[in-house]
């Protein structure tokens, strides 16, 4: 077993001073078990709430679900959760028991647990305690509900998420009745927050086996974006693709960095295609202007799915632009100064990771995309003229020959536009000259 930070050590040796049972507990030890260093840590003790905050009245804490047995240990640095040995009531809300029952024994506790490989608990001398078999599922790769599985998803719909971002992230098989109740109660989902939808769905696209969980558990995806699901079964009628959309878009999540934004725009960058779908008499498929119809359905979705502001600029712009061809380097010099060096090669992922699930002779195109990115790379090594703040002329600049109000935002982006497309030279005098020109133009109403 991994080895316990001292932090922990100390939690567990005043409550052994104290006299009472401890545990470690939960996703803590399976990801021990997993050879995994968790990323927090649990403990579980028969220790009721107020006896609790006696054995850590040394300790900050703070009362984070003291109704329900929870208190929050903060020890240098580390944030520890400890929570007395509880049965839950009934869940009217699908979220939060509607009372709790304090319980002596450990067996207990575990039994209201999500998933049997969750359900095991660890003390350093006593070794593991493990009632539900979740060892034996670790080894066999299995996730497997504690119980009717029916139940655990009655008490907590996220469960349902969570249960196949766990089958993304660690590569498990959901057992068939698990599975069942997984596809039988996805509607639940309705009742969960945004918010945790949100996390437990970012989980789940960095998973290493994200790919086939969407292929499998789309439907379960589509309760909170219902906007994907036309894309199930949507066939292209193309010979650049070898999937349906949905099928499509779940290998290209797959293909894409584990950079959250990457991935979750991989998700929705081809959300617009069943809307745009024409069908030549030949039987050829066509998709003209999905691009912009997904960034418009992005725009209603990650608000909804309470995305920061950033996160959803970012992801509807490239969803806007993935379909763009950079095949000049005019264009290629447009791209990267409108979209900025960050978003210009992020969107050559995404054109990546598009091309890899096509058919294998889109391949092909992978060289030429890096080649673009490596011509990009060049061009700000050799600081050539791309923003505004490169160019030699200025607002005030512009102001000196009768430029006014919105007229100077729109003669420098003009100009700016004349260096990008090489039409014009980065020269003080010649832009001054150029912007007369511009001028002209704007208030004849061209």
């Amino acid at each position: 077993m991994h080895t316990l930070p001292p932090q922990v050590l100390t939690a567990m040796e005043l409550l052994e001073q104290a006299g009472y049972a401890f545990h470690i507990v939960g996703g803590c030890v399976r990801d021990m078990l997993l050879g995994r260093t968790p990323s927090d840590y649990d403990l579980t003790t028969n220790a009721l709430p107020e006896q609790m905050q006696q054995v850590f009245a040394s300790c900050r804490t703070i009362e984070t679900g003291i109704a329900h047995g929870t208190l929050t240990i903060l020890l240098e640095g580390m944030s520890l959760e400890c929570t007395t040995y509880r049965v839950d009531g009934t869940y009217s809300d699908g979220r939060h028991p509607d009372s709790v029952r304090f319980t002596p024994t450990l067996e207990e506790d575990l039994a209201r647990r999500d998933f049997t490989v969750n359900a095991m608990a660890y003390h350093p001398r006593l070794g593991l305690t493990d009632p539900f078999g979740g060892r034996d599922d670790l080894k066999r790769g299995i996730l497997r509900c504690v119980g009717e599985p029916e139940r655990r998803f009655t008490e907590d719909a996220l469960r349902i998420l969570r249960c196949i971002r766990f089958a993304s992230v660690l590569g498990f098989a959901v057992e068939p009745e698990t599975a069942a109740a997984v596809h039988s109660m996805k509607q639940r989902l309705e009742l969960v927050s945004a918010e945790r939808i949100r996390s437990e769905l970012d989980k789940l696209l960095l998973g290493e086996h994200v790919t086939e969980i969407l292929c499998r558990y789309g439907d379960v995806v589509f309760v909170p974006i219902p906007e994907l699901a036309p894309c199930l079964g949507f066939a292209q009628h193309s010979r650049y693709h070898c999937y349906d959309v949905w099928t499509h878009v779940a290998h290209t999540v797959g293909a894409a960095p584990r950079d959250p934004l990457l991935r979750l725009t991989m998700l929705l960058h081809d959300v617009g295609k069943p809307d745009c779908f024409t069908l030549d008499p030949d039987g050829t498929g066509h998709f003209k202007g999905h691009a912009p119809r997904g960034a418009v359905l992005a725009t209603k979705i990650l608000p909804r799915l309470r995305y920061d502001k950033h996160t959803c600029e970012q992801v509807t712009e490239l969803i806007a632009w993935h379909a763009e061809k950079l095949r000049s380097r005019a264009s290629v010099r447009h791209a990267l100064s409108r979209l900025g060096a960050e978003q210009f090669f992020r969107l050559i992922e995404v054109m990546c990771a598009d091309n890899s699930a096509k058919q294998p002779f889109c391949l092909e195109e992978l060289p030429g995309l890096l080649e673009t990115a490596d011509y990009a790379r060049a061009l700000l090594d050799a600081g050539a003229c791309l923003t505004l703040k490169q160019l030699a002329v200025n607002g005030r600049d512009l102001a000196a020959i009768g430029a006014q109000g919105r007229q100077i935002g729109q003669v420098l982006q003009m100009l700016l536009d004349a260096v990008v497309a090489e039409r014009a030279s980065n020269d003080r005098a010649q832009l001054l000259e150029l912007a007369q020109v511009c001028l002209r133009e704007l208030r004849a109403g061209f």
